[in-house]
């Protein structure tokens, strides 16, 4: 049966992935007006990756499903939002690495999705490997699926080696070195040749072709050896594999020689057939010794034996043909029937992305940049209304309009201050004002304090790393914390600088209510109150032709008003999806031209509402121009007491525009508290991100600490002290044992208790047992010395101490000088040459014609 090998699976660590998930979805694609919650299909995601990767070590068809279905997810997710943004410290160990008691195995943890899905992908090619070794060669199904699955392994670790440092931007671990994929890629296409060769025995196919089938095999494991033999690749990998790789690469060759001496045999050329046959086992016999493995292709020995035996006696008796040179022979042409298969879009026959709902990264930059332009277009247009709204309303307010034309007797208040009056009370009056403003200052100090705790944990990261690398120095070899929060850290000053435009505006906010308070108190105090404050003139006059053009030009006015109000609505309300349009951009052209696209369909979105804003404050600068001209003629035809006249027509004035100035109040304070609010969202969402790569780098640290600790506790002992010099001439001591003391003398007692001893000096400085008790490791009668327990055996306490000196120091008195033998050496094995061949030549079989 072909001994076949496949490639060991890297083995991950258990991490949360649920969480950090979470906290970058959010703060990549929701809003506060459209959040995003894919709780449940990031819980899918987290139990479909602990299935995948410790289902995989079950090595069967089901396990591949699973796996391939995990992938699928990582590389349709990547898709969509940044790979390095996810702060998920993964933790991958070498897959040649075996550690040992003192030493942990090889792992690398990175914080990138990138790294986790290129794990993953080693794994699929890994378990292709496993299976296809697996697969019984004996049936066609076997051999086809053994084929297909090396084939496809190959492909997987051939595409690997052109991506992992573009990736994950860290040097691998060294089974992802471009080095040891490379190798691995060609021993998994070598194999898929050789299962091919298999299933041409097996289909009994003619000699000529598997002649070919072989020289192909010799010519893809020559390519294997020479990647597995390179020091960074042979080094790792399991010390069998060179060897058998070696075996194959001679026993292909005198197979390939083998089955062209029955194609010579059939063609009556005897001769040929007959150096071929004696080449085939001179091939085949050195394959079995390169492998160590005697059974190599022992039944083909067997054959090629018996079928030279044969030729030789032919030959000799009947035809008598001239035996060739083996190097004059014909080179035997190769026919490679395999390839590394190229990486299908998803694993998965039936994929369903878990995320469907996530647009690729450059659509939602699209979106993103869409959402700014129009945006900034409702923006503007509404900004332009309000500023007009507001020209307008104090133009009106300084003209006592339309208060001067409501009340003509002096003595009651006019009906649109009444109403005003009325719309103040419901909104609140007063005292909502005062309320949202007291509510600021808490908002504020929140948000506040959500940067601070953000910039502290930045800072304690940053200086726990800066300590360890003033302490490992060259040995702590991580990113340092600078160089990856840069963004971070900018985001904490855009951070404040928001915070500080909003307490400028707060002011802005508090000095114009502190402006307006008498008005708007007066006004919430309701129609009496404005009665007994205003000024009784006690006259009135009667209805002018002016006046009744005033109230006409008023009513145009709230006219106006209601315009407006119905195109703000319509500005906020328009919605153009564009969502569609950028995914087709970027499918038809593999990008977005987001800057001309925006701009067509917000024209096509807007155009008419612009135009109708436009409209809106011409007519506004006819009506202006018309109410003043109309409103001198007004005040020339009143008549009244001047002084008090003046005064009521003051105070009018000033709580018409105290009530404009509530209403922007009350649309402001709720700005505010909603930013605020908002603000807290969007701070909470960034912090969790920090805390996120806090602890990833945390994870790193630790992972880092712990492998410079057991580098140090293997480090070499301390040197041993010279000898002082006059210590280095004098002779040693001869040693002799020390006298026996005399026994100790017991007094018996009649019972099985110990006493006392009979006789204790008075000066014994140390505490006598008392009577009765036992004595600790209390020694057999016949022994003369205190036994003690003693420590385990092999234990020592000292031994991972650098100094602490593991043999006897060699030259002092009483050690006599040790003799260690040199370590023996062993020696290197080489495959460098079929028999035949001079040791000049290359250290690998050439990969001529044979």
């Amino acid at each position: 049966m072909a001994e076949l090998l496949s490639v060991p699976l890297k083995k991950p660590s258990e991490i949360d992935i649920v969480k950090p998930l979470q906290n970058l979805i959010a703060s990549t694609y929701s809003t506060a007006d459209k959040p995003e919650d894919y709780s449940e299909q990031i819980l899918e995601l987290s139990k479909l990756r602990t299935n995948a990767i410790w289902k995989a070590y079950e090595k069967s068809e089901s396990s591949l499903d699973l796996i391939h279905r995990y992938y699928d997810q990582l590389h349709a997710l990547e898709a969509k939002i940044p790979p390095s943004e996810v702060q998920i410290p993964f933790k991958w160990k070498d897959a040649f690495s075996k550690g040992s008691l003192f030493m942990s195995k090889i792992s690398l943890t990175v914080s990138s999705l990138s790294y986790e899905r290129l794990c993953i992908l080693f794994n699929i090619g890994a378990l292709y490997s496993s299976i296809a070794a697996n697969q019984n060669l004996s049936s066609d199904e076997g051999l086809k699926l053994a084929a297909k699955y090396f084939q496809q392994a190959s492909g997987i670790f051939n595409h690997l080696k052109n991506s992992v440092i573009a990736a994950i931007q860290v040097d691998p671990t060294p089974d992802l070195t471009a080095e040891t994929l490379t190798a691995l890629s060609a021993l998994l296409l070598a194999q898929a040749q050789e299962v091919i060769f298999h299933k041409a025995i097996h289909d009994q196919m003619k000699e000529a072709v598997i002649a070919k089938l072989c020289a192909q095999c010799t010519e893809f494991y020559a390519e294997a050896m020479v990647a597995l033999q390179k020091d960074s690749v042979r080094n790792i990998i399991d010390k069998d594999w060179v060897p058998l790789i070696a075996g194959k690469q001679a026993a292909f060759i005198g197979l390939a020689h083998y089955f062209q001496s029955i194609v010579a045999k059939n063609s009556k050329q005897m001769g040929e057939e007959i150096a071929r046959l004696q080449k085939a086992l001179e091939l085949l016999k050195c394959a079995q010794q390169r492998s160590s493995r005697t059974t190599l292709f022992c039944d083909y020995v067997t054959k090629a034996e018996k079928a030279l035996a044969d030729a030789i006696k032919d030959n000799d008796f009947i035809y008598h043909d001239r035996i060739p040179d083996p190097k004059t022979l014909a080179p035997i042409q190769r026919a490679p029937l395999v390839k590394p298969l190229p990486l299908p879009q998803f694993f998965s026959q039936h994929f369903k992305d878990l995320f469907e709902g996530l647009v690729p990264m450059p659509v939602h930059q699209a979106l993103a940049a869409y959402d700014v332009r129009k945006n900034e277009l409702v923006n503007r247009e509404i900004n332009e209304l309000r500023v007009a709204t507001q020209l307008l309303n104090g133009v009106l307010a300084s003209l006592n309009l339309p208060a001067a034309i409501e009340e003509t007797s002096g003595e009651t208040v006019p009906q649109s201050l009444a109403d005003k009056s009325q719309a103040l009370i419901n909104a609140g009056g007063v005292g909502k004002l005062e309320h949202m403003l007291k509510e600021l200052p808490d908002l504020l100090q929140r948000n506040k304090d959500i940067v601070n705790e953000t910039e502290r944990l930045l800072d304690e990261e940053q200086a726990s790393d800066a300590q360890l690398k003033e302490q490992f120095k060259d040995k702590w070899t991580r990113t340092p914390s600078d160089q990856l929060t840069s963004s971070l850290r900018f985001n904490i000053t855009k951070y404040r600088d928001i915070i500080n435009t909003a307490i400028s505006a707060d002011k802005v906010t508090r000095d114009k209510f502190e402006a307006h308070l008498k008005g708007i108190t007066l006004l919430s105090q309701g129609i009496d109150a404005m009665r007994r404050a205003l000024p009784q003139p006690g006259s009135g006059g009667k209805e002018t032709v002016s006046s009744r053009k005033l109230k006409q030009l008023m009513d145009e006015v709230e006219t106006l008003k209601a315009e407006r109000d119905t195109i703000e609505c319509e500005l906020k309300s328009a919605t153009t999806d564009m969502k569609e349009a950028f995914i087709m951009a970027l499918a038809d052209q593999g990008s977005i031209n987001e800057a001309n696209m925006s701009t067509e369909a917000l024209g096509k979105s807007y155009g008419p509402l612009q135009q109708q804003v436009r409209d809106s404050i011409n007519k506004q600068q006819t009506l202006l121009s018309q109410i003043q001209e109309t409103n001198t003629e007004f005040v020339a035809e009143r008549s009244g007491d001047g002084g008090i006249a003046a005064q009521r027509e003051s105070l009018l004035k000033e709580l018409a525009a105290a009530h404009d100035a509530f209403m922007e109040l009350q649309n402001h304070l709720q700005d505010g508290t909603n930013f605020y609010n908002n603000l807290t969202e969007v701070l909470l969402t960034f912090q969790n991100k920090v805390t996120d790569f806090c602890f990833a780098r945390k994870t790193e640290k630790e992972e880092l600490l712990k492998d410079l600790t057991q580098d140090l506790s293997r480090g070499p002992s301390g040197i041993t002290p010279s000898i002082p010099q006059h210590h280095a001439n004098a002779p040693a001591p001869k040693k002799e044992p020390p006298a026996r003391p005399p026994p100790p003398q017991f007094t018996p007692t009649g019972n099985d208790t110990v006493g006392a001893p009979a006789a204790q000096p008075s000066s014994l400085p140390y505490p006598v047992q008392a009577n009765n008790m036992p004595t600790p490791y209390a020694p057999p009668p016949q022994v003369p010395y205190p036994q003690y327990t003693p420590l385990p055996g092999g234990y020592n306490p000292y031994a991972t101490m650098a100094g602490y000196p593991q043999h006897p120091p060699q030259g002092y008195p009483g050690y006599p000088p040790q003799q260690y033998p040199p370590p023996q050496s062993y020696p290197q094995q080489h495959y460098g040459t079929y028999p035949g061949h001079q040791s000049s030549q290359h250290q690998y079989p050439p990969r001529g014609p044979w």
